[in-house]
């Protein structure tokens, strides 16, 4: 048996016109239909006396509401910035756990990659290839941003930023603008480098010892890919909550 390439550039598989669509991109895809599916699936059949199931998500959900507001201290800010730290967290976890299941990654076609054969993966997770990661990191930073205009108002914001007022703190706003760019990179390249170490080091395993031994680290992939989406959105919610306070 062939010790198995190790790419990490996402293969094309096919082009809509000049639009290249990726393993990646086709995964990231399927959890977008699967979250929505299950939405609303799960909205048709909600019941004023819930059942077991639906008092599960309810739980679930409550949870998650009460600890974003142990972060935000502030039930209605919480309340509000909820969707859309939700909407990170369950789209990363499923990603994640998507990219886990048996086939994604072992159903191959043999075809080219960069001008050279190769067999090319069909599906492969979302979070291991540096454009869906930064991606992702660009959407957090920038609805912060957004969201701290909304919410204290555009000079207020920036001012932040750019404050002319004086040199320390004209040099301290430098400084934070400077940090705006760096989570950029610390967002994309934590989850990256993380889901991309786990699928190389699974690869490997499943190489050596394909029976029982891949277990527990398929496993430990399981817990990993919940923990890069908890800190992804947790991180979320301290920025939204740095930026939609004004700073003295």
């Amino acid at each position: 048996m062939a010790v198995p390439e190790i790419v990490i550039q996402a293969e094309e598989l096919f082009r809509l016109g000049s639009f290249p669509v990726t393993n990646t991109l086709l995964l990231s895809l399927l959890t977008f239909g699967t979250l929505t599916a299950t939405g609303v699936a799960f909205s048709r059949r909600i019941k004023t006396i819930p059942g077991s199931f639906q008092n599960f998500i309810e739980f679930a959900f409550e949870s998650m509401l009460n600890f974003i507001n142990t972060i935000l201290h502030n039930r209605a800010k919480t309340e509000k910035y909820f969707p859309i730290i939700a909407t990170v967290f369950f789209f990363i976890l499923v990603s994640n756990w998507l990219g886990l299941l048996p086939g994604v990654g072992s159903i191959v076609y043999h075809g080219l990659h960069e001008g050279k054969a190769a067999d090319i993966p069909f599906l492969r997770s979302p979070a291991s290839d540096l454009n869906f990661t930064i991606a992702l990191a660009l959407i957090s930073v920038i609805s912060v941003n957004i969201l701290g205009v909304a919410a204290i108002g555009f000079a207020k914001h920036f001012k932040k930023f750019f404050n002319f007022s004086g040199p320390i703190v004209f040099f301290v706003g430098i400084l934070e603008f400077i940090s705006e760019i760096a989570k950029i990179i610390s967002f994309s390249f934590r989850l990256f480098g993380n889901v991309f170490a786990g699928e190389v080091l699974l690869t490997i395993v499943v190489f050596l010892v394909p029976y029982f031994v891949p277990v527990p680290f398929f496993m430990l992939e399981v817990f990993v890919g919940f923990i890069q989406a908890l800190v992804f959105a947790v991180l979320t919610t301290v920025f939204i909550g740095m930026a939609t306070i004004e700073h003295h």
